[in-house]
């Protein structure tokens, strides 16, 4: 299977009911559907960030082996420790790397950190500050999707950029067919009750819109 049919496999599996409720007591918003919208657009803009920054071989190269070194996937099976939940005794140490979303963050978005808070906030109703917490949660659990997604596909470092875009592009693969969404769980039920795609077009062309290449 290919690094993109898994990233959603990874995302319907992840980022589910329970996650968003987690999400949304951890930082107070108490509208899980403004959480789940916020969450779209986040994992959007963090997306497409990476896809542009991987669109040198330097970038994609280093991408590849942050995924490697510090994204293999034992974050989704230790959420209890990002999320503040379970006692220690039963959590498994995890590298500071793959814990750090504020460094995550720098890395990916740069100075278009405060634009990209800005826009989610708009765009989710959240404010600022819950919309940080929410993205320093989230960016290491995207790398943690993407890291094993990786791990089990057969995409090397030169398809990451590629895969990105042709994920935030639904998978469209013929001029003529439809767009269809990214599978992001209960994200994309929320936002696409309809399953025409018309909203998750908006949100999660966010991240090709700010960071498109």
């Amino acid at each position: 299977m290919n690094f993109t049919d898994l990233l959603q496999q990874q995302a319907s599996s992840h980022l589910d009911a329970g996650l968003m409720d987690q999400l949304d007591q951890q930082i107070g918003a108490n509208d899980r559907r403004k959480t789940t919208v916020a969450s779209s657009a986040i994992l959007s803009s963090l997306m497409g960030a990476m896809a542009r920054n991987a669109s040198d071989p330097q970038g994609e190269q280093a991408l590849s082996s942050a995924l490697e070194r510090d994204h293999d996937g034992s974050l989704l099976d230790n959420l209890g420790a990002l999320l503040g939940g379970g006692s220690g005794r039963q959590q498994s140490p995890l590298s500071p790397r793959t814990t750090n979303g504020g460094g995550i963050l720098d890395h990916i978005l740069g100075n278009r950190r405060d634009d990209t808070v800005r826009e989610v906030s708009q765009k989710s109703g959240l404010s600022s500050g819950q919309v940080t917490r929410l993205m320093i949660t989230l960016a290491p659990i995207l790398l943690s999707m993407m890291g094993k997604a990786k791990r089990n596909s057969t995409t090397n470092s030169g398809g990451l950029s590629g895969s990105l875009t042709d994920f935030l592009n639904g998978n469209r693969t013929a001029p003529q067919q439809p767009r269809r969404a990214p599978d992001l769980g209960l994200a994309g039920q929320l936002l696409d009750r309809n399953r025409d795609g018309s909203i998750m077009d908006d949100i999660l062309g966010m991240g090709m819109q700010m960071f498109g290449k």
